[in-house]
């Protein structure tokens, strides 16, 4: 769809983050306010996105994934925004992951046609979502994944009655882990399962999900296994397409499964009767962070030797700007920022600019400084923060404190719109969420 679509989009003027628009205002209407986060026209708290890093780190995933000749299919459970799943194609992803039906259906209403659901599709009202979206666009290119006999022939049932051809992939695990076939009897039942349904059901690949470890050397490990079953499913003549899709590869560890995965070339005989098509599925990178992924991204750089001769890596595009609210006692801020505005699961928010505003009271700061590092965010409440500051602190109520994040998910999670800025924090535009 085109940008001109996603601009005729109403505008959600009924929540945060936002300044005075008209009741008809469209998302394209923003950029059109002259709005400015430092000049306090827009309310806070409000989520931000850099416009610049968000374009550096498109280009940098894009040229990394295109290194390994692989294909990128992002997560867009990180941002459920079809103006980012735009940007995301228009650089050169594949397509988009998504791992609901409720994802896939709005994904698919924004132009969505090729869709990886890294998930099970379990229930009837969840099949149906699917069987619905199949019907109505021939070229919309879907597969789920299976790891039990059970839910194969529910989903076999299911479409065999409607007339229709599921795409699934094969899910391989590891014990204790989340999802995914264990062993060599579970491989054999969901098998068995798949034949009994060859007029619903087309086995196309195999995907696992490699994030439930936390250390290389058993990842590593894991992935030589799903690779190894996969050449002996292929050469067993078991998928039902000439392109075998392999598929794993979240935010942390998506440069070693590129490493293991492009080991196989891009033929699994030397006939070539199977091509391999891989697809890598992370979705933070789009915003990054500067926690889980931040850690995650150095040890990419120093270990992978594509990251280190294209010597630059993903930065921090996203952040939550809140107000200093109180001063109640010595050394404790209490900010207006929550639970509500900002993940805190994998770490509380890191403030990292400090503003002053212009008012009768305070001369205004020139430009954002960085924040004192000993100013840290050390509990949350549903719509406040606190934070821990020296004595004699040069903080006053009113001031603008800018926070970057860990786990950018459940951040986007809690917008209904977030706005784009430029380095001189004017708002160029925005964008909308949809979970």
């Amino acid at each position: 769809m085109s940008e001109t679509f996603f601009a005729s989009l109403p505008a959600n003027i009924h929540t945060k983050g936002l300044g005075p628009l008209d009741a008809k205002a469209r998302m394209g209407d923003i950029a059109s306010q002259g709005w400015n986060i430092l000049q306090e026209q827009v309310s806070l708290p409000v989520a931000v996105l850099s416009e610049e890093k968000i374009q550096h780190n498109l280009a940098w995933m894009q040229e990394f994934i295109d290194r390994y000749k692989v294909k990128l299919a992002p997560h867009g459970k990180t941002t459920m925004s079809p103006e980012l799943f735009r940007m995301q194609t228009d650089a050169g992803a594949w397509g988009i992951t998504l791992a609901t039906a409720a994802q896939i259906d709005a994904a698919f209403a924004f132009g969505v046609r090729n869709v990886l659901m890294a998930n099970q599709l379990v229930g009837k009202g969840n099949m149906a979502i699917i069987a619905n979206l199949m019907r109505q666009d021939a070229d919309f290119k879907f597969c789920c994944i299976v790891d039990s006999a059970d839910n194969v022939d529910a989903l076999g049932h299911y479409f065999a009655e409607r007339g229709q051809t599921l795409r699934i992939l094969l899910e391989f695990g590891i014990v204790g882990g989340r999802t995914g076939i264990r062993n060599v009897q579970q491989e054999q039942a969901v098998l068995a399962a798949v034949a009994r349904w060859p007029q619903s059901l087309s086995l196309v690949g195999v995907e696992l999900y490699e994030g439930v470890l936390n250390e290389e050397a058993p990842i590593r490990t894991f992935l030589q296994h799903v690779v190894a079953r996969t050449l002996t499913l292929a050469e067993a003549g078991i998928f039902k397409e000439p392109a075998v899709m392999l598929s794993g590869a979240g935010s942390a560890w998506y440069d070693v499964v590129a490493e293991e995965f492009s080991k196989m070339g891009t033929h699994l005989d030397a006939a070539g009767h199977y091509a391999l098509d891989v697809v890598l599925r992370p979705g933070c990178y789009l915003t990054h962070d500067v926690g889980a992924y931040h850690r995650a991204s150095d040890r990419i750089k120093q270990n992978n030797p594509v990251a280190r001769e294209m010597n630059f890596s993903l930065l921090p595009a996203l952040q939550v700007w809140a107000y200093v609210q109180s001063l109640p006692e010595p050394g404790r801020a209490i900010l207006g920022l929550g639970k509500r505005d900002t993940s805190s699961d994998a770490g509380f928010p890191v403030v990292s600019g400090h503003y002053r505003p212009q008012s009768a009271l305070n001369h205004a700061y020139a430009a954002v400084v960085p924040a004192p590092e000993e100013w840290k965010i050390f509990a949350m409440m549903d719509q406040h923060a606190f934070m821990s500051i020296p004595e004699g602190a040069d903080i006053k109520i009113g001031d603008m404190l800018s926070f970057d994040i860990s786990h950018p998910c459940l951040t986007f999670d809690k917008w209904r719109q977030l706005l784009l800025i430029n380095e001189q924090y004017d708002v160029t535009g925005a964008v909308s969420t949809w979970f």
